[in-house]
């Protein structure tokens, strides 16, 4: 076991879902305490899952919006010196399918929650005067590429870490946000099994001609949890196989070249 993060307590939030796991288990591979919240009751299974893997796993269920509840859980993990927001979710795909309560849902699940969390972390990082928070964002938040609730939460998520960069500096905590295009978590084996080709579809959009990998996600923020990126703050980071690079399909259609 690599101990990159030995001696550290990072917390994660949807710990329970497809890239929260992979970050869990990367980090506690990594020396980490891992502090794993979730919504879901799922999320305290992580305790005997990774546990016998020999990692260290604190779990606590509680609605990231909710101002109690997240305070209630960060008191029982106690030191946490690395926080990565990394839950959200994604409910309405156009706005005509948005109402007032569901936009709200997910500002809530995304931009408010991940607000709640830096709320809850900050005085005790300010009183260490150390800290390191990232977010974990989306392309969405840099383009409008459906699901435009999700999508304005995630850009609200780009202004916040900046916001963070810039105000807590001078305690020495450090914000940054990385940006995932198309991820290779399990909601992709539903949509397989509705339309076979909808990866190959996708692909042709990506540089790299193929999605991104849960654990690619992981090493970035890995890389921005760490002294390594001891002067990165108040970056936006894509992680994307160079989808915000530009427009690949476009190109192509223009020059009419095969590249």
């Amino acid at each position: 076991m690599s101990t990159m993060f030995a001696g550290k307590t990072i917390a994660i939030t949807g710990a329970a879902g497809g890239i929260g796991q992979w970050l869990c288990r990367f980090f506690g591979e990594e020396g980490a305490t891992i502090a794993a919240l979730d919504r879901s009751e799922k999320v305290l299974g992580l305790i005997d899952t990774l546990g016998r893997q020999g990692i260290t796993v604190k779990a606590a269920t509680a609605d990231i919006a909710n101002g109690d509840e997240v305070g209630r859980a960060f008191a029982g993990f106690g030191d946490v010196h690395v926080l990565i927001n990394n839950a959200g979710i994604s409910r309405f795909p156009t706005l005509a399918a948005t109402d007032p309560e569901g936009w709200e849902a997910d500002m809530d699940a995304n931009l408010n929650g991940a607000f709640t969390c830096v709320h809850a972390v900050l005085p005790q990082m300010v009183a260490r005067r150390s800290g390191n928070i990232v977010n974990v964002g989306s392309v969405n938040g840099l383009s409008a590429l459906g699901d435009p609730a999700y999508s304005a939460a995630k850009a609200g998520m780009i202004s916040l870490t900046r916001s963070l960069a810039q105000e807590y500096g001078r305690y020495g905590i450090r914000a940054n946000i990385v940006l995932p295009g198309t991820v290779r978590t399990p909601i992709w084996t539903e949509r397989l099994a509705k339309d076979a080709t909808v990866l190959k579809t996708l692909e042709r959009w990506y540089p790299l001609g193929r999605i991104v990998e849960p654990e690619e996600v992981a090493r970035v923020i890995a890389f921005l949890a760490s002294d390594l990126a001891s002067a990165v703050t108040g970056a936006a980071i894509p992680v994307d196989c160079g989808l915000t690079a530009g427009n690949i399909v476009m190109a192509r259609e223009l020059t009419l070249e095969d590249f």
